[in-house]
């Protein structure tokens, strides 16, 4: 059966596409080209859901009539952004600081409705705990996944989950970028369930 509604994602993230795949809809991805910065005194959950918007907002004049979905997340640790580290020894110097402590992703997602302007959006917070980590172990880590365009130099799918202790969400999919199950939920509230 043909879908109803076309989607875009507003994301080049690879992470994104990937996990929004998993839905087997049709769906294309457009930059949204928006400054992702925070801004002062903004806290992650606020900033998370309002770059989501913000990126599904972007692109909607390209795309009359289609479900926008936005996403974006925002990571912390003891009031510290954690941003993508870009390059090995800022991976490192991330790894070292979350050793043994606690990191808060704040993840939001929205779909935006081109045709109506009609917005929905979840935010899905998430709490990692990071196991007391060596130096050793950080660069063997590090030098082996490479996770330069990860938020908290950590990729729980896949060899990053040896550094982490314990993962707490209601949506595991939120720690990647794109909470699937909250996304489900919003494009049936959009009109395009997707086990329809």
């Amino acid at each position: 059966m043909a879908q109803s509604r076309s989607i875009v994602l507003a994301s080049t993230s690879n992470y994104r596409r990937a996990l929004l795949a998993r839905l087997r809809v049709e769906f294309e991805c457009a930059a949204p080209q928006v400054a992702e910065s925070v801004e002062p005194g903004e806290t992650p959950a606020t900033a998370a859901l309002r770059l989501a918007v913000l990126k599904a907002r972007a692109v909607a004049p390209r795309f009359a009539g289609a479900l926008i979905v936005g996403s974006d997340q925002v990571a912390s640790c003891d009031g510290v952004r954690l941003g993508k580290p870009g390059h090995r020894a800022n991976a490192i110097r991330q790894l070292e600081h979350l050793s043994g402590k606690v990191a808060e992703f704040a993840t939001a997602v929205c779909v935006l409705d081109a045709a109506t302007g009609v917005l929905l959006s979840r935010l899905v917070p998430c709490r990692v705990t990071f196991r007391p980590l060596g130096r050793a172990q950080i660069e063997a880590y590090v030098d082996r996944e490479q996770p330069y365009d990860c938020a908290g130099s950590a990729k729980s799918e896949g060899l990053g989950i040896a550094l982490l202790a314990r993962i707490e969400t209601d949506d595991p999919t939120s720690l990647v970028g794109l909470p699937l199950i909250a996304l489900t939920e919003l494009l049936a509230e959009a009109g395009l369930p997707v086990l329809a």
